[in-house]
């Protein structure tokens, strides 16, 4: 969806859907270059359902009301897993000790 002029009361930020980059991946995905380093890693071609999948699923939502576009997107921004896990002082002095404790015992 192209950008296009909200009032600056709006305070839930609008997300922007574009299919280019499922493209983009679908296309790689096909390239020589995936394919070969697919077979190399996993023994196996990939079959790029994932990218396929992704790709029909935003041009679906392109046909859908902007409204409710934006509630789908939000909703799948808040289930996405956050790149980093926070711990409180307790829960990271435990993880460290039951993963490097027995680094004191080898000196």
């Amino acid at each position: 969806m192209d950008k296009k002029e909200e009032p600056a009361s709006s305070s839930v930020p609008r997300l922007e859907l574009s299919c280019i980059k499922c493209f983009d991946a679908l296309w790689f995905c096909y390239s020589p270059f995936h394919q070969m380093q697919q077979y190399y890693r996993a023994g196996v071609l990939d079959n790029c359902s994932g990218k396929w999948n992704a790709l029909f699923d935003c041009l679906s939502l392109k046909t859908k009301p902007l409204s409710q576009v934006q509630e789908i997107l939000q909703s799948r921004q808040k289930m996405k897993k956050h790149i980093w896990s926070f711990r409180t002082k307790e829960e990271a002095s435990a993880n460290w000790g039951k993963w490097f404790g027995n680094q004191h015992d080898m000196e």
